[in-house]
């Protein structure tokens, strides 16, 4: 890694005008373009604290070797200039949209002589309109019903060929969903003009194309023709089928597009609803690692940097509004820009109420299921799972493949109501069942490091006791009962006893930096286990630590390795605070009566409502508890014996800060 001070431009060299910068790795590599208002001001922030900056913007400036900016005459000129360089040098820190590929698309290849309609997915490609995304059985349907009215070519490069060496159309032809361009029953002019009509329907056109027929069909019906004006019904049904398919949620004169994104600390999945005329004409979805220190704006105006600068707009034109979750860094800038693609005016806003703001929330809950499903799949695809096993066995220069890996995090508030969580991953995937729940008390608690040594000891201690009583049930079974005399034998009916944790983990995963890893591995060697390897996440900088050891061992950030231990630390983390809520939740609700043996829920409920509170009961003599519903003279004597035991020790409700939620204890 290179030393941010080894290519520090100074700074009298360094202009104050608008411009776009590069910086470039040791091989001249372009690796991340920016842009700024002052080039002097943006780049002295890179490297006047290089050990303060963000954990992906530290990575940046270390890989880089070099440092170049370029001064422009405007803002709109450097979002411009920004936009053309990563676009042609696909800079690795820089966030790239990934389309999502979930649904295939209605697509017309209008860069072909004879464009073709079909169903495509994957990557999307020059030259070709696409409309959609749809499910696989809708866009079948809508493809079948559109070839009835607008017959253009469907068929593949080899079977058009060979039609067309026959002479003799294929089947769609014969039954007048393909104009058959290929035997010349239509020329390549009107078969473009086709297709052309084709998508301006699927662009949101509708109503004028069944205006158009609808006037056909009258003009039919003037003139007896009644075979014609059948067909022309026909078809006006079809495409009113098609067209009522879309919903109506905004206004008719509405065209806009509708962002929405929801995000975590690595990555961001993004929707966008296209609507035209008011109706949603179609959806699309990415999913971005978050690479960069982006805020929110800054996310949203690379978003629309890259939708509208690839291709203009897929969906026929771009529209007169732009809505987004906030609003973009160099909002007016940007839409200076997108008016300039689209040749008018273009309206970046943010809906705050009405019925924008709610396809907005709607848009916002495809986004949050998008990144659920993103990282589900990415977890169970069994042979990402794989790389992620062996890229971290390599990188920690482990000698054992890791076919179990337990995770390790401790939560509390403010000291209070510690607990930890131990979850599991078996062959990369977690094993729910063997997830535990720690209640650390006493000086285990005191901190961080103490509470992982003391988790630690519990769950290796239940390893050794469980592999010690295996190792007495199998010497008793080869020896036989005389071998153990006085032992308990079990017959053929006997249940064996469940081991909870009799089978170790190839490696052990803290949630923390260096104290909690020394602390870890303490606890192991203070049990004599040395086969089972340690390791912690830092979450500042993702760094994994290694036992008695100055310096992390960096993964690479798009490392499948880090991304599995990321994914195990988190839902150590989840599982270790649910359980805190829970037994805070416990805490606050408890009561001076629940200690009272003998005293359930119900007489409890009845007793404070005899009394009023646990002062009145507590000052209660034996008579006047006998009184309360469903408590008898015995009950009511141990009522009182219990409190006057306890004293001054009395357990009492407790006090609870509101603004910390820590508990006072009285």
């Amino acid at each position: 890694m290179a030393n941010p001070a080894s290519y520090r431009p100074k700074t009298g060299e360094i202009p104050t005008n608008p411009g776009v910068y590069r910086f470039r790795d040791p091989h001249g590599r372009v690796i991340y373009v920016g842009k700024a208002k002052s080039l002097r001001s943006r780049l002295n922030s890179y490297f006047a604290n290089p050990a303060g900056l963000l954990p992906k913007t530290y990575a940046m400036v270390h890989a880089a070797s070099s440092v170049e900016w370029t001064v422009v005459g405007s803002e709109l000129e450097s979002l411009q200039l920004e936009y053309t360089w990563i676009k042609e040098f696909k800079p690795r820190f820089n966030v790239v949209f990934r389309d999502d590929k979930t649904y295939p698309y209605l697509a017309v290849t209008m860069g072909e002589k004879y464009p073709r309609v079909q169903v495509m997915r994957g990557d999307k490609r020059k030259g070709t309109r696409y409309f959609g995304p749809y499910t696989a059985g809708a866009i079948r349907e809508t493809m079948d019903t559109l070839l009835r009215v607008f017959p253009v070519r469907s068929c593949s490069a080899g079977v058009f060929k060979r039609a067309e060496a026959s002479g003799r159309p294929c089947l769609l032809g014969y039954i007048d969903k393909c104009s058959a361009p290929c035997v010349g029953r239509i020329s390549p002019e009107d078969h473009r003009a086709l297709a052309d009509d084709f998508c301006a329907f699927m662009g949101g056109e509708a109503k004028r194309f069944i205006n158009k027929l609808e006037k056909q069909m009258g003009d039919a019906v003037a003139k007896l023709d009644y075979e014609h004006a059948a067909r022309l019904r026909d078809d006006i049904t079809a495409l009113r089928k098609v067209f009522e398919r879309n919903a109506v949620v905004l206004s008719e004169d509405t065209d806009a597009d509708v962002f929405a994104l929801h995000e975590d600390e690595l990555e961001a999945a993004v929707q966008v609803f296209h609507v035209r005329g008011g109706r949603i004409r179609g959806q699309r979805g990415w999913v971005v690692e978050k690479v960069e220190d982006f805020t929110t704006p800054d996310l949203v105006e690379h978003l629309l940097q890259q939708v509208y600068g690839e291709d203009g707009d897929t969906h026929g034109r771009l529209p007169r509004e732009v809505l987004v979750p906030v609003a973009p860094s160099n909002q007016e800038d940007l839409a200076n820009w997108l008016g300039g693609i689209r040749g008018a005016k273009v309206d970046i806003r943010v809906p705050q109420r009405g019925d924008k703001a709610a396809l907005m929330s709607t848009v916002r809950e495809n986004a949050e299921h998008a990144l659920k499903l993103h990282k589900t799949r990415r977890a169970g695809d069994i042979t990402v799972r794989s790389q992620a096993l062996q890229e971290l066995q390599e990188a920690l220069d482990l000698p054992v493949p890791l076919l179990r890996i337990e995770c390790f995090d401790v939560s509390h508030v403010q000291g209070t109501n510690v607990v930890a969580s131990m979850v599991v991953v078996e062959d990369g995937l977690p094993k729910k069942s063997d997830y535990r729940k720690f209640s650390i008390t006493g000086p285990a608690a005191a901190d961080d490091t103490a509470a992982m040594h003391d988790v630690l000891t519990r769950r290796f201690r239940h390893y050794l006791q469980d592999k010690s009583a295996q190792v007495d049930e199998s010497v008793l079974e080869a020896d036989g009962p005389e071998a153990a005399p006085g032992a308990e034998v079990l017959d053929s009916t006997t249940p064996a006893p469940k081991a909870k944790f009799a089978y170790p983990p190839n490696l052990v995963v803290v949630d923390g930096g260096q104290p909690q890893v020394n602390a870890a591995a303490r606890a192991l060697k203070d049990l004599g286990i040395d086969d089972v390897y340690v390791v912690g996440l830092a979450k500042r900088l993702e760094e994994v630590w290694l036992p008695d050891s100055d310096f992390p061992v960096i993964l690479p950030r798009t490392s499948q390795g880090l991304y599995l231990l990321q994914r195990i630390r988190d839902e150590a983390h989840r599982f270790a605070i649910t359980f805190h809520r829970q037994k805070r939740g416990k805490a606050m609700t408890v009561s001076a009566l629940d200690a009272v043996p003998g005293l359930g829920a119900s007489k409890r409920k009845a007793l404070l409502a005899h009394f009023g509170s646990v002062k009145g009961v507590k000052a209660a003599t034996v008579e006047e508890l006998a009184e309360a519903k469903g408590i008898g003279p015995a009950l009511a004597g141990a009522i009182v014996n219990h409190f006057a035991a306890e004293g001054a020790e009395a357990v009492t409700v407790p006090a609870i800060n509101m603004t910390t939620g820590e508990i006072i204890e009285t």
